[in-house]
């Protein structure tokens, strides 16, 4: 879709990242103790949903900071989702490589993306 503007948030390949990640992180927290209904497994999943929720929702926000506020929140959901999976890790409920290399990848397009929406550029230039 790059060069193409999005006439949806589906098109946003940040917010299909993201839905990837909530997927895997369903399946990834269907292994949890039956314990953690209500405790990790809820909040990780909430938490997650929260992440392409905020990219969805901002997407159809008028002004720049109202849909950089909604970007920025769900940068906040994505960083409580890493403490879950370092949580996880240790209270060994399985293995979150694979889905710690997703949420990197769904940070650094987030970061682009909010760089976008700020009129920023995504990345720095060279000093000359």
């Amino acid at each position: 879709m790059r060069g193409v503007a999005a006439r949806s948030f589906q098109d946003l390949l940040v917010w299909q990242k993201a839905h990837q990640f909530v997927l895997a992180a369903y399946r990834f927290s269907n292994g949890f103790p039956k314990t953690e209904v209500f405790g990790l497994t809820s909040q990780f999943r909430r938490a997650s949903v929260s992440v392409a929720a905020n990219i969805a929702e901002g997407f159809r926000r008028k002004g720049r900071a109202d849909r950089a506020r909604f970007i920025n929140i769900a940068q906040t959901s994505l960083e409580e989702c890493r403490y879950y999976l370092i949580l996880a890790k240790d209270l060994q409920y399985g293995d979150s490589t694979k889905l710690t290399f997703q949420l990197e990848e769904v940070s650094r397009l987030l970061t682009a993306y909010a760089k976008s929406v700020q009129g920023l550029p995504a990345k720095p230039s060279p000093d000359p």
